[in-house]
């Protein structure tokens, strides 16, 4: 008979937890780094790259080029407070474009009377106030353009939506060769906001002024004529008791006012803007 074979144990390895050791040491020792690498961050970085972030997640971007207040691009950092406005993506105006032919400086325009000028809106804007989305009035002050911020911006947010553009170029167009001074006044409702760009609601209904007082001057609106104005929650036309009421409060107002930029010279020599005292 063959002879069998004796099967030896296989020796056990008693060391198989160094395995185990290493890649805990391993792990332990990237948490170490990432830890290190987290507490000497750049903060202004590190804002950016949150307010970056926040923005992705919880808003759609609707447009791509953002918006810079004045005359310079600002180049530092943003920190706690900075205004974060974002400019639309919007085509320079083009040869042939209304907008060049109203602003060519050799063209004669016939001076206009508000009423004339608040019939011009509300047939331009008839579409919108049929929608409930803009009111066109005519008050002691001037003519009142209101546009509700549900069709100018998404909640919490100063970009111009695409819809904004296409109402705000109607406007652009009829006002443009005007000489009327023009103010913008936002408004929100009573909810309170805190973020890195909009600590308060002054901050957003400032911002959200500042946003289209930007697209006019873009557009060829005379920037001396014009002026941005945040209220905040503080000028509530309803009451904010009410989901109504608050999104009745939230808006933009565009002020054409009955002076005008035109100067005169005043006693003294100096000059002064017509209505002045």
């Amino acid at each position: 008979m063959a002879r069998r074979r004796r099967h030896h144990e296989e020796h056990e390895n008693h060391e198989r937890w160094l395995v185990s050791y290493a890649d805990f040491i391993t792990l332990l020792f990237a948490f170490f780094v990432v830890m290190y690498s987290i507490s000497s961050v750049n903060n202004g970085k590190y804002r950016v790259l949150s307010s970056t972030l926040t923005e992705a997640f919880v808003s759609s971007a609707r447009t791509l080029e953002p918006i810079q207040i004045g005359e310079e691009i600002r180049k530092i950092e943003p920190q706690i407070g900075d205004l974060a406005i974002i400019e639309p993506a919007q085509p320079d105006v083009l040869p042939g474009d209304p907008l060049e032919e109203a602003s060519q400086g050799n063209s004669i325009v016939a001076t206009k009377t508000l009423d004339a000028v608040k019939s011009d809106l509300a047939t331009s804007l008839s579409e919108y106030t049929d929608q409930g989305l803009v009111n066109v009035t005519r008050t002691v002050r001037g003519i009142e353009v209101e546009m509700k911020s549900n069709m100018l911006f998404e909640s919490g947010s100063a970009r111009l939506s695409r819809e904004a553009l296409k109402a705000l170029r109607k406007v652009i167009l009829i006002v443009k060769p005007l000489p009327n001074l023009i103010n913008v006044e936002g408004h929100t409702d009573n909810v309170p906001i805190k973020t890195i760009s909009f600590p308060s609601n002054w901050e957003l209904s400032a911002a959200r002024s500042a946003s289209v007082v930007h697209y006019f001057a873009k557009l060829g609106v005379d920037s001396s004529r014009m002026a941005a104005i945040g209220y905040g929650e503080h000028r509530p036309l309803s009451s904010n008791e009410t989901l109504e009421g608050r999104k009745n409060n939230r808006r933009v107002n565009l002020l054409i006012m009955a002076q005008q930029l035109e100067n005169k010279t005043n006693s003294s020599g100096e000059s002064t803007p017509r209505g002045s005292p």
